[in-house]
C-alpha cells in the first residue's frame, strides 16, 4: 500500500530520529548532485534540509544558477516546480516530493476558461493579460504569447505600471485581491475595476469598457481567512503594535492594516525593526512561527488567533522529501516535473518580460 498513490508505506513508520537520519545521510551521499529548495510556508522539519529558502521565482533561479546540480528538488508546490523546470539550465531534472502538492488559488483559473475571458473581455479594449506567478505554465505562456508578462506579489506595481504606462487595459489573474490592491496603490478608483468570474459564467461586477483591469475572482485560502475583525482586536490585545499583511489579503484588510507587502517585504520590515517592536503578521503560520524564532527581541504574532496553514504546501513532508531522494541514490527519478517544451518557451518569454520591464 503507498499513501498519496506513490510513497511506500515504509516510510511513513519511520519514527522521527530515523527519517532525521536518514534523510542526512541521503542529502550529504547525493554531494553536489542535489539542490533542495525550501520555500519560506515550508514547515521548520523540511526547511532544515533545504540548501535555499526564499519566494518561488528567487529560488527557481537560485537552482538554474548551481550548474553541479543534476537534480532540483522543490519543497513547494506543483507551479513552483513548474518555473524551476521553465528556468532550470540543461540536463538539470525538477521533482516535486509529492505530487498532490497544489495550489488553491492556481487551480482557481484553468486555461480554457482564461481563454475564453480573453475571448469576450479583449474586443472591448487594447488589453494585457498578466498573471500573478501563483499560476500554472499553461496561463504563464498564455501571457507570453499575448504579449503581457508574469509577476510576483513583489513586483505586481511595477508590472501593471508598465502596462498602464503603454495605456494598455489589464486582464489580471487569478488573484483578485492582489490585483485591486496593487491598482488602488496605483491610484486607480474602485470604479476602474471590473471582476471576471469564471464560475458565474463571466463579469460579476464592474463595466469592462470602462475599467482598466479586469480581475479574476481567484484567492489565496490562507490569506482570505485574515479579517478586519481581526486587525480591531489585536489592537486592542496589544496597544501600539503594528499589522502588516500579504497583498493577497482582502481590500479591507490592506487597507486597515499599518504595512503591506510581498512576503520578502515582511521578512525584511519585521527583521530590521526596531527591538521590542510588536507585530501582527497576516501571512502564513510557518513563516510567522519562524519569524517570531527569528527575532526574540520582538513579540511577532499571527494576525489571525486560529492556525492559518497553507494545507497544500504541508503535503511535502520529511517523509516523502526523504523517499525523492533515497530513490535518486537508487538511480530512480520519482515525480519528476516536466513543462512541454512550447510551453515552456512561452512561460519563459512572459517572464523574461517581467525582468526587462521592471
Amino acid at each position: 500500500m503507498k499513501k498519496n498513490g506513490t510513497i511506500p508505506e515504509e516510510y511513513w513508520s519511520l519514527d522521527e530520529k530515523e527519517l532525521t537520519e536518514r534523510t542526512w545521510r541521503a542529502k550529504r551521499a547525493l554531494g553536489k548532485d542535489l539542490v533542495i529548495l525550501g520555500h519560506h510556508y515550508q514547515r521548520d522539519e523540511v526547511i532544515q534540509y533545504a540548501d535555499f529558502r526564499g519566494d518561488s521565482l528567487k529560488l527557481s533561479q537560485l537552482a538554474a544558477t548551481q550548474k553541479d546540480a543534476r537534480f532540483i528538488v522543490f519543497c513547494g508546490v506543483h507551479f513552483m516546480a513548474e518555473t524551476a523546470d521553465i528556468l532550470k539550465s540543461p540536463g538539470q531534472t525538477v521533482i516535486l516530493p509529492d505530487l498532490n502538492a497544489g495550489c488553491s488559488m492556481a487551480d482557481m483559473a484553468e486555461i480554457e476558461q482564461v481563454e475564453e475571458c480573453w475571448d469576450q473581455v479583449s474586443p472591448q479594449g487594447d488589453f494585457l493579460p498578466v498573471t500573478y506567478i501563483n499560476s500554472t505554465a499553461e496561463l504563464k505562456a498564455f501571457c507570453g504569447k499575448k504579449g503581457g508578462a508574469v509577476c510576483t506579489s513583489s513586483n505586481t506595481q511595477a508590472i501593471l505600471s508598465w502596462a498602464f504606462g503603454m495605456g494598455k487595459k489589464v486582464l489580471f489573474f487569478p488573484d483578485e485581491h492582489l490585483g485591486r490592491n496593487t491598482s488602488v496603490k496605483l491610484g486607480l478608483s474602485l470604479d476602474e475595476m471590473a471582476v471576471w468570474d469564471p464560475w458565474e459564467g463571466g463579469i460579476a461586477a464592474g463595466d469592462v469598457k470602462r475599467a482598466r483591469i479586469v480581475l479574476w475572482k481567484g484567492y489565496c485560502a490562507v490569506h482570505q481567512r485574515f479579517t478586519v475583525e481581526q486587525v480591531e482586536g489585536v489592537r486592542k490585545a496589544f496597544p501600539g503594535i503594528k499589522v502588516i499583511v500579504h497583498p493577497e489579503c482582502t481590500y479591507e484588510v490592506a487597507r486597515a492594516a499599518d504595512e503591506v507587502g510581498s512576503t520578502e517585504y515582511i521578512i525584511k520590515t519585521v527583521s530590521s525593526s526596531p527591538s521590542r517592536s510588536q507585530w501582527a503578521v497576516g501571512t502564513e503560520i510557518n513563516l510567522v512561527h519562524r519569524l517570531a524564532g527569528e527575532n526574540p527581541d520582538k513579540v511577532v504574532i499571527s494576525l489571525n488567533p486560529t492556525v492559518c496553514l497553507c494545507s497544500t504546501m504541508y503535503r511535502i513532508d520529511p517523509h516523502p522529501l526523504l523517499w525523492s531522494m533515497e530513490s535518486l541514490g537508487q538511480g530512480k527519478v520519482v515525480n519528476r516535473i516536466t513543462v512541454p517544451e512550447e510551453t515552456a518557451h512561452w512561460a519563459r518569454v512572459a517572464l523574461d518580460r517581467m525582468l526587462i520591464t521592471q
